[in-house]
């Protein structure tokens, strides 16, 4: 039997093993798909598991996904580009990474049907999943880039990669057509974004990479001013389906009874 795994730290909240394993079932493939909350001072030992075939891949989400390069043989262009891997296989006893947020992402903003060529788009954080949106708006061909973030270092590091993001003092509100939460402000359901949102139109779009919650306070407010509304559902359940091709060489099916069975 294959063994994989998502690490992380929060890492109760992730669907991952739910989703891999209904996929193993559906395509009969003997394998088992876990999750596991590690801390930096583990990340070598995991590392060692999958050298040793003692896994057979590995998903990796906050706050590893830059922190898990330099223990990498290998990265694919996107996740060198974007400093960022959340999805490890091993070939030719070689430890690759790969970046399949940023299709997830892609396929995610498809399904809203929302333009968004020359368009204005504002993020909330800087880690994490960040560089792979950056990444992908970029080639999408939006106008601009403003980020901001709480910790502002976090922030000057990002443009150091993407020198053409524009970057806001935490608190300040620019002009947007989109405004994606990147931040962890959402798992839990007192947490606020602490800006105001009463003087804009309805034609944007709130978008959460938070799935779970499906709804959380931020786009409670988005929908509430009659504003589009988009949690990272798809985006988690689209990344998963570029790694599972990459681990297993399937397309798992994508359809509506997957939707009902993962409560999206």
């Amino acid at each position: 039997m294959k063994k994989y795994l998502v690490i992380g730290n929060p890492i109760k909240h992730s669907l991952s093993p739910k989703l891999h394993n209904y996929w193993f079932k559906k395509n009969s493939i003997d394998a088992k798909y876990d999750k596991r909350k590690i801390n930096k001072s583990e990340i070598q030992e995991v590392i060692s598991e999958i050298r040793d075939n003692k896994l057979d891949g590995i998903n990796v989400t906050v706050p590893f996904k830059s922190e898990i390069i330099p223990f990498l043989d290998t990265l694919s262009e996107e996740s060198r580009i974007t400093k960022s891997v959340n999805t490890i296989c091993l070939h030719d006893k070689k430890l690759v990474g790969y970046n399949t947020d940023i299709k997830g992402f892609e396929l995610s903003l498809r399904e809203t049907k929302f333009i968004l060529k020359n368009k204005t788009i504002f993020i909330l954080g800087a880690g994490g999943v960040v560089p792979s949106i950056i990444y992908a708006l970029e080639k999408l061909g939006v106008s601009k880039i403003v980020v901001s973030n709480r910790t502002k270092k976090k922030t000057e590091n990002l443009k150091k990669n993407f020198s053409s993001i524009s970057v806001v003092d935490w608190g300040d509100q620019p002009e947007f057509d989109m405004i994606i939460n990147a931040t962890s402000l959402g798992l839990n359901k007192e947490d606020d974004i602490g800006l105001n949102f009463e003087n804009i139109n309805k034609e944007k779009l709130f978008y959460d990479v938070i799935y779970n919650p499906k709804e959380t306070n931020f786009l409670r407010t988005g929908k509430r001013l009659g504003c589009r509304v988009c949690n990272g559902k798809m985006m988690f359940v689209y990344q998963a389906f570029e790694a599972f091709k990459l681990w297993h060489n399937v397309k798992p099916e994508i359809d509506e009874k997957l939707k009902k069975f993962l409560d999206l």
